[in-house]
This record gives C-alpha cells, sequence and structure tokens, in this order.
C-alpha cells in the first residue's frame, strides 16, 4: 500500500494557536512509521498542475492561493490562512490524490493513502474555507472521471464537519456519489438531509453525543447500502478523524475502533465492485493523541 506525502505539507503554518497545524501531519506520518515499518511504500507527492486543480476550481481561486505575495499570515477568512509556505503545500496536498488515483486505477497498488495537509473538503469552486486552499479529494475524483473516464465513483465523507465544497463540486454530477455523516449543528451548517443534489447527495447529520453505537447504525442501515448499490468503480475518502472523543472542535465521542470498522467496509465494498481500489486522503483532526490512534485504526484497516 501506498502512502503519498511532501515535506512541504509541513510548512504550510496558520500561525500559533491554529488548530490546523503542521504538528498533525507529523502524528500521522510518525504513527505510520511506528506501527506498519515496511508494509507501506512512502512516496512522495508530485505538485498538482493548474490543468488539474481547474478540473475543481476556477481560475480566481487558483490566483488567489497560487499568486498572491505572502510575506506573512494572508488571512482569507476567521478561520483560512496563506502563509509563505501555504501554495507549495497546496498543491502537493491536491497532487498526492491525482498520483494516488493514477496509482491504483493503473494497478500497481489497489489502495492509497495521502497523509498530506491542508485538508481540502471545505473548499468550494471559488473559495478556500474553513482550513482548506484547494479541495484535495475532489480534485482526485474529478481526475478519475475526466482523465481515466470512470462513471461511478464513490467519495466518502466522515469527517465530523460536513464538507460543503466537495458537495458543492459535484452536485450536479452523476458520475460521482457524495456520501457524508457529520456533526449537525456544527460548522459549516451546510450537509442537511434535505441537501440530495440530482439525487447524488446523501447527508446523514448527527446529533452531539452521538457515540460509536449511533454511529454504527447510520452507516451499516443507511449509508452503507446506498454506496454499495451505486457499485463503484473507485471509492475515495476525505479521512478527517475529529470525530474522535479527544477531539476539542466536536461532539461525537467515537474511537479508533469506529474508523476501523468503518474503513473495512468500505474496503470491502471496494473489493465487490472497485477491484479493490479504495484511495483516502487526511482531513480533519486536532488532537495529536485521538489523531495518532485514528491514522493507525484507518490505515491498518485498509492494509488488512
Amino acid at each position: 500500500m501506498r502512502v503519498y506525502t511532501h515535506p512541504a505539507c509541513t510548512r504550510h503554518d496558520p500561525g500559533p494557536g491554529h488548530a490546523e497545524r503542521p504538528l498533525r501531519l507529523v502524528a500521522v506520518t510518525e504513527s505510520l512509521r511506528e506501527a506498519f515499518a515496511e508494509r507501506l511504500h512512502w512516496c512522495e507527492a508530485p505538485a498538482a498542475s493548474r490543468g488539474q486543480l481547474l478540473r475543481a476550481h476556477s481560475d480566481e481561486l487558483l490566483a488567489l492561493v497560487l499568486d498572491t505575495p505572502v510575506d506573512g499570515p494572508v488571512q482569507l477568512d476567521p478561520d483560512t490562512v496563506l502563509a509563505p509556505g501555504s501554495a507549495e503545500a497546496a498543491l502537493r496536498a491536491a497532487g498526492a490524490g491525482v498520483a494516488a488515483v493514477d496509482s491504483v486505477l493503473k494497478g500497481e497498488d489497489r489502495r492509497a493513502f495521502c497523509a498530506v495537509r491542508p485538508p481540502g473538503h471545505h473548499a468550494t469552486v471559488h473559495a478556500a474555507m474553513g482550513f482548506c486552499l484547494f479541495n484535495n479529494i475532489a480534485v482526485a475524483a474529478a481526475h478519475a472521471c475526466d482523465k481515466h473516464g470512470l462513471a461511478r465513483v464513490a467519495v466518502i465523507d466522515f469527517d465530523v464537519h460536513h464538507g460543503n465544497g466537495t458537495q458543492a463540486i459535484f452536485d450536479s454530477d452523476p458520475r460521482v456519489l457524495y456520501v457524508s455523516s457529520h456533526q449537525l449543528p456544527l460548522y459549516p451548517d451546510t450537509g442537511y438531509a434535505h441537501e440530495r443534489g440530482i439525487g447524488n447527495i446523501v447527508n446523514a447529520p448527527l446529533p452531539t453525543g452521538t457515540g460509536s453505537d449511533g454511529f454504527r447504525r447510520v452507516w451499516r442501515e443507511r449509508l452503507l447500502p446506498i454506496v454499495d448499490g451505486f457499485r463503484p468503480q473507485l471509492v475515495l475518502i476525505s479521512a478527517g478523524f475529529d470525530a474522535h472523543k479527544r477531539d476539542p472542535l466536536a461532539q461525537i465521542e467515537l474511537d479508533g475502533e469506529d474508523f476501523a470498522w468503518l474503513t473495512a467496509e468500505l474496503v470491502a465494498i471496494a473489493e465487490r465492485h472497485a477491484a479493490g481500489r479504495v484511495v483516502s486522503m487526511l482531513e480533519g483532526g486536532y488532537d495529536l493523541a485521538a489523531l495518532r490512534e485514528s491514522a493507525v485504526a484507518h490505515v491498518g484497516a485498509m492494509l488488512a
């Protein structure tokens, strides 16, 4: 199994006290190296090209992120910052997903994990927001459809915050199924059950304190059957671990075993319909100990 990452992803620094800090990625990569040693093939994430980014984003957003002169922090919204290292980090984070999709669709590996930051699923066609500069998973999904000709790509998002950007990018694209569980009410106040796109958007908002049993029930009884019925040719995962009970930004109260369980279920669906092909990309998760536990659980289930 391949892991795509790049040192540039630690050089995006939103500033002191920011939840989305470089140590998040250090925690993930260190824990995976310790847990799995020789079982992972570590790959350098390439920079995404402008053409690849334009499948999901506007020229205006590319110009903002890539061409803005940055000598110090530039505040894009209350949560989202451009810093001197941000442009390359964003390019490498998006490029990791493209490279991972190419790898699994060429048969070089069946599964890949992208250990990158900044995260992506809040970024819309035109706007960086919610810690996210480019929508990494959307760039990867659009590449799978446009470059490789796939007709059924499933994007599964279990980050505790709704992936409003991913939903908005694909809400009229029948090639992409977007399925999300997330806490509501919570930022960004989207992902209500009535938001269905052209029938390709499935949201399962969860109340505060849902816990393991409620989370698994929603996925087992409602969401997983929908993904299975879609018969995806590729499974993409927005792997946010901020639903963990230790996370400071939400209150869904999960643990690493819950992420391992759901990952195993998604791998089983990929085995049935997609020749086992799964690409996962790191999204949220802001407690370092929880992030280490959850990343190891998630990748371990992908390796099983």
